[in-house]
């Protein structure tokens, strides 16, 4: 549709019109100089992919570690909690315990490499969106091999702090364990003791009485029947005899105090550090990858030439109105 626009003076403007056709042959007769511009485009892009610093993502996936790879701690968490099995962590407690301080410490890698001077983009996200694991962790560098390598050591390196903090931890409980046994064993002995100077006690002052009543000789069939008070009837004779041999006789030490020794020897007995060399299960282990994340060759190419074409387009169509231009009488 042609409009007619009035001019300041109050003449009409000759109708515009888009000529399509016309667009399309002004190009073609200055197709040189579009294609020029394409050249310069794409050599600049090409430029710039010579240039340009290249990423690459390698990509792992990690959950939990297994029940096997953890045995030597659950083992040793079972000894330690031995006297009190309801408070012992279950062996889904101890994967979680592992893998949530992994999880932690990664995370806190992460932001630690990303506030560098030259900050290293490494990533963490679960799989699965509302899932805690398994984990995707993607590191980018510079090559395939240094992508790869560069994620393998950052998962080791976190993993062994792990391994390392746990078994700190694992040696402060066996530490606090035995401590806490010793105590008891102390504390029994101490009563049995006790109990030994009462008797001893109880036997002089019946040896006293026995003397004061000339009972030499032991005045009743049954012993095992008589009372504290009446321990004098068994004779000065008999009662001398059991006072002197008392000091060599066992401590009165009751079933508990065997059961405690023997969780003390068995807590005392484990090692200091607990043979766990995972904190964590390989789902997926750091890919090489084969692609690089950018620059995209093909994908700039392309760009370039587009834009090279409408730079060029647009130059030439912008020339040639300027050249037929003429201002409204």
């Amino acid at each position: 549709m042609n409009h007619n626009f009035p001019t300041a003076n109050g003449h009409n403007r000759e109708p515009e019109n888009i000529d399509l056709l016309d667009i399309v042959m002004q190009l073609w007769r200055s197709k040189f100089t579009v294609i020029a511009f394409v050249v310069v485009f794409i050599l600049l892009a090409a430029a710039w992919l010579f240039i340009a610093k290249e990423k690459w993502r390698s990509d792992a996936i990690i959950t939990m570690p297994d029940s096997g790879q953890i045995a030597n701690y659950n083992n040793s968490m079972s000894v330690i909690y031995a006297q009190n099995k309801t408070s012992a962590p279950s062996v889904v407690d101890i994967q979680n315990r592992f893998f949530n301080r992994f999880s932690a410490l990664i995370s806190a890698l992460s932001e630690e490499l990303d506030n560098q001077g030259e900050p290293e983009k490494l990533t963490i996200e679960p799989v699965a969106k509302g899932q805690a694991m398994p984990l995707k962790i993607s590191y980018i560098g510079s090559s395939a091999e240094v992508a790869r390598n560069t994620l393998t050591a950052y998962i080791d390196k976190i993993n062994q702090r792990v391994i390392d903090e746990l078994n700190q931890d694992l040696v402060t409980n066996i530490n606090a364990t035995m401590k806490d046994l010793k105590s008891s064993l102390d504390t029994q002995e101490l009563v049995a003791k006790e109990k030994r100077e009462k008797r001893l006690l109880v036997l002089r002052q019946a040896l006293a009485i026995a003397q004061q009543s000339n009972l030499k000789k032991t005045e009743v069939q049954q012993a095992e029947s008589l009372s504290e008070d009446t321990l004098f009837v068994l004779g000065s004779d008999a009662l001398s005899a059991t006072i002197q041999n008392e000091a060599t006789r066992p401590l009165p030490l009751g079933e508990n105090y065997y059961n405690t020794l023997q969780a003390y020897m068995a807590v005392k007995a484990l090692a200091q550090k607990a043979d766990v060399k995972f904190s964590y299960h390989y789902v997926m282990k750091p890919t090489l990858p084969v692609r690089r994340d950018s620059p995209k060759r093909g994908l700039t190419l392309i760009l370039a030439l587009l834009l090279g074409a409408m730079a060029g387009s647009g130059y030439v169509l912008a020339r040639n109105a300027f050249r037929h231009y003429k201002p409204a009488d």
